[in-house]
């Protein structure tokens, strides 16, 4: 139907402007419910009444008119509002000051059939004669409505075509904003694009991210969902489910109420009109589903309408945005006395002979409001409907010429399409300090109170304000709230929680549960080495290099340093076995400087046996170079020092062996051997074999030295003190050298083992060798396979048992016959055994 109006009009629209067209009405002319006549005219369309009841269609006889009931007072006081501003401007002088403004307000009784009649109207007129020629003349200059969107998106393609300007105090729907399907459409409201947005700043700022969303299946609700769906996942908020219905099927309406109910989202974003929300909260209501966290639009969230006894109970607490609310003086006053004197059709007694005669039964229900004012100071649209109507006026007085003196020029013709470029470029202020303009796409700035439903003493509901949001603002001041004053769900003083899992506490990361929603998580702990230091991480972090994660894995702690100390147990243990080994060592020697001159001293090289005695000391020492933190010079040190000592004392026990073997050999008739290996032999022998590793040592610690280094390779969690080798030919060369000496002296003594003599030192000798090779051949795998500290403690214990070994077997049988055995440490006693053996 609409359809076929449109292009009926668009074929007839070419011939409006031929002169002496015959103009003619099909059917019978609609009347505003309330007008005035004047110089220009404003139309307007407003539901009034909010039910229509329809004639029966049979068709015998010709139809009757629609039947308008129950009155809608917020638009009722629309109406007046407009009335008011119309009255103010044709009293200024300043404005339009010789041009009277008259107007024809139509009610749509909420009915798209009722609105696409007032639109017909509006656009064509009601008193058309037969002898009438269409001359042009536009019958309105521009028409103010309709308040919902979905209404004002067909009055707004309807007067499109024919460029007549409109303006809505209150239709919010994106849609609206496409310039190029509605040109000549302005509001002096805020698009929902910014009132979307802002609801989910709200759910954000409250960290609600879990959250259910109903709307209304039209244009408004629609547009105004997808906006808020994508700024939600925007700020990382997750819709649980999204329904929508209209009033007109309830059947969907239970499906949607069945929706709610089984919901887990402990808050409900409610994108409707007043007329969806009602019949929402009347089911839940029935359904006794309380205790959701409302968040509302300004097209509900005010509205007289949704105030019913049981309404607190269902949305006791509800928050969201309302249109800021302006105080217009003078016209509390108006709607009880002046407006039912002058404007209101049943209080004119001479009609002055009009083409209609008023029927104040049509009235009868308005009557009932005409000394009630009590909601005046709630009604937000009406500064809307105020500032709609100056805006029309300023743009007719800039195309009118008007100058404060000489008044306006009232014969000029004005199209509409100049009333739309009129209405781009103004820019004014009302009286109580708003200031109007629109931007490119017809809209006005956004300005919200955020409103909170409250229960005042009286048992009353009261909308208070605890917040605002003005887009005119710098981004990090448009938004505010006060959420001290705020009451929430049921009336309760906590706000309430809304997630679909609980906050990951820092030292975990949130892992999303596979096919739900990213709000839908698990809580992972973090990896061993990395934390997360804040509430619902997505990733852990690495922690650097000298740091490990705590045991909470939500902060970096220095990693905890390992070396073989003095303090700990197994340092205390082997720095007491080393100097119990010197201590020993020092009590042998005391022992064997006492008996210097017995021939059991005397007959085991007494010169030898002391260094010897003195270079195990130096061993034992050495071993406590390589306890404590690793430094440049202790790590220099305690291989250099191991490394020359150990030489110094192989040194002379492959001195000893060589002089047992020389001895014997010494024995036999006409060998004078002994001369080539006398006390001074043995002395450089001993100081050319360590001058070698003495060598070695410097050119490894010229080329490259040990140095203290972090080892963080093999301990993850704790970082490993240690000495680089540096370079690991020179310590191999030098533990090399080592060991080449010790085989040397083991052949040489185990060749020797069998010579005759009453206390053959060599059998000794060799079986310290085995013990010395032993150790230190399996120190190597150990060595390499000991982590940490442990590697320092094997090198330790094969120092101490390498020296207690070569100690204990050389050193030890002597001092027993020492102490023990006096009468045997003769040399009638050492020599008288080896003449009865034979050979």
């Amino acid at each position: 139907m609409l359809i076929f109006l449109q292009t009926l009009l668009l074929f007839h629209y070419p011939t409006a402007n031929a002169k002496y067209t015959l103009c003619r009405m099909m059917g019978d002319p609609t009347y505003p419910l309330l007008s005035k006549e004047g110089d220009i005219s404003i139309g307007a369309i407003f539901a009034i009444h909010s039910k229509l009841t329809l004639p029966s269609f049979e068709f015998t006889e010709k139809p009757k008119f629609l039947t308008c009931s129950s009155v809608n007072l917020q638009d009722f006081r629309g109406a007046q509002t407009m009335i008011f501003a119309i009255d103010e401007i044709n009293k200024s002088n300043l404005l339009l000051p010789n041009v009277s403004i008259g107007y024809r307000i139509y009610d749509s009784c909420g009915s798209r059939l009722s609105s696409m009649s007032a639109i017909m109207a509006l656009m064509n007129g009601q008193d058309i004669s037969e002898d009438d020629k269409c001359n042009g003349h536009y019958f309105t200059n521009a028409v103010i409505g309709e308040p919902q969107s979905s209404a004002s998106v067909i009055l707004a393609r309807t007067t499109g075509p024919f460029k007549i300007p409109v303006i809505s105090p209150s239709a919010t729907c994106e849609c609206l904003s496409n310039k190029k399907d509605f040109p000549s459409f302005f509001r002096t409201i805020a698009s929902d694009y910014h009132q979307s947005r802002a609801l989910a700043y709200i759910v954000k700022h409250f960290g609600w991210s879990w959250v259910g969303a109903v709307n209304s299946d039209n244009d408004y609700g629609n547009y105004g969902m997808a906006i808020f769906i994508d700024a939600a996942e925007r700020e990382g908020i997750c819709v649980e489910y999204s329904e929508k219905f209209l009033r007109t099927d309830p059947e969907k309406l239970k499906k949607v109420v069945e929706t709610v109910k089984h919901g887990t989202a402990k808050v409900v974003v409610a994108f409707m009109t007043s007329f969806e929300m009602y019949s929402l909260l009347e089911q839940l209501n029935i359904q006794n589903i309380t205790g959701l966290q409302i968040i509302g639009v300004e097209a509900w969230m005010t509205s007289s309408s949704m105030i019913v006894p049981y309404s607190f109970r269902v949305l006791g607490g509800s928050l969201g945005f309302a249109v800021r609310k302006s105080n217009i003086d003078g016209f509390t006053e108006y709607v009880i006395k002046a407006f039912w004197e002058t404007a209101f059709p049943c209080s004119k007694r001479d009609r002055n002979g009009s083409q209609y005669e008023v029927d104040c039964s049509r009235y009868q229900n308005l009557l009932v409001y005409k000394n009630y004012n009590e909601d005046v100071p709630e009604q937000r649209y009406s500064s809307n409907i105020y500032k709609a109507v100056y805006a029309v006026a300023y743009a007719l007085h800039s195309l009118l010429k008007c100058e404060e003196q000489e008044g306006c020029e009232k014969n000029l013709a004005i199209p509409p399409e100049q009333v739309i470029g009129a209405l781009k470029e103004i820019n004014f202020t009302v009286k109580f300090g708003d200031r109007v303009w629109f931007d490119d796409t017809g809209s006005a700035i956004a300005q919200y109170e955020v409103v909170n439903w409250q229960k005042v003493k009286n048992g009353s509901i009261q909308f208070k304000a605890v917040g605002y949001y003005d887009a005119s603002l710098p981004p990090d001041q448009r938004f505010v709230l006060n959420t001290e004053n705020i009451i929430w769900a049921g009336g309760q003083l906590q706000k309430p929680r809304s997630v679909c899992s609980e906050s990951c506490p820092p030292g975990t990361r949130k892992a999303t549960q596979k096919g739900r929603p990213v709000c839908c998580y698990d809580c992972i702990q973090c990896a061993d080495g990395e934390i997360s230091n804040e509430t619902d991480s997505n990733n852990c972090m690495q922690c650097p290099g000298e740091f490990w994660s705590n045991a909470e894995k939500n902060k970096c702690v220095l990693k905890a340093v390992e070396f073989l100390s003095f303090t700990e147990v197994m340092g205390i243990v082997l720095v007491f076995f080393s100097l119990f080994g010197v201590g020993i060592t020092v009590l042998v020697t005391v022992l064997f400087y006492s008996k210097k001159d017995t021939p059991i001293v005397k007959a085991n090289n007494s010169e030898l046996s002391f260094l010897l005695l003195f270079s195990l000391t130096l061993c034992f020492l050495c071993s406590l170079t390589f306890i404590g933190r690793p430094t440049e010079w202790s790590c220099m040190l305690r291989h250099t020092a191991f490394g020359i000592t150990f030489v110094l004392c192989i040194s002379c026990v492959l001195g000893k062996t060589i002089v047992v073997l020389m001895a014997f050999k010494a024995t036999l008739p006409g060998n004078n051997v002994m001369k080539w290996f006398g006390p001074l032999q043995q002395r450089l022998s001993v100081l050319a074999f360590t001058l070698i590793q003495l060598l070695i040592c410097l050119l490894w610690l010229t080329i490259s030295p040990p140095f203290p280094c972090k080892n963080m390779n093999y301990y993850k969690e704790k970082i490993i003190l240690e000495c680089s080798l540096g370079s690991t030919v020179g310590f191999w060369a030098v533990l090399g050298y080592i060991g080449l000496l010790a085989l040397l002296c083991f052949i040489l003594a185990f060749l020797a083992r069998t010579l005759p003599d009453n206390f053959n030192e060599a059998k000794f000798i060799t079986f310290s060798m085995l013990i010395f090779c032993a150790v230190w051949i399996t120190f190597i795998p150990a060595y390499v396979s000991s982590p940490g500290k442990f590697t320092v403690a094997v090198e330790i214990f094969a120092i101490l048992a390498s020296s207690f070994g070569l100690l204990f077997c050389i050193f030890a049988p002597k001092c027993y016959i020492i102490l023990f055995k006096p009468e045997q440490n003769t040399k009638q006693h050492l020599m008288g055994k080896a003449q009865t053996k034979s050979y």
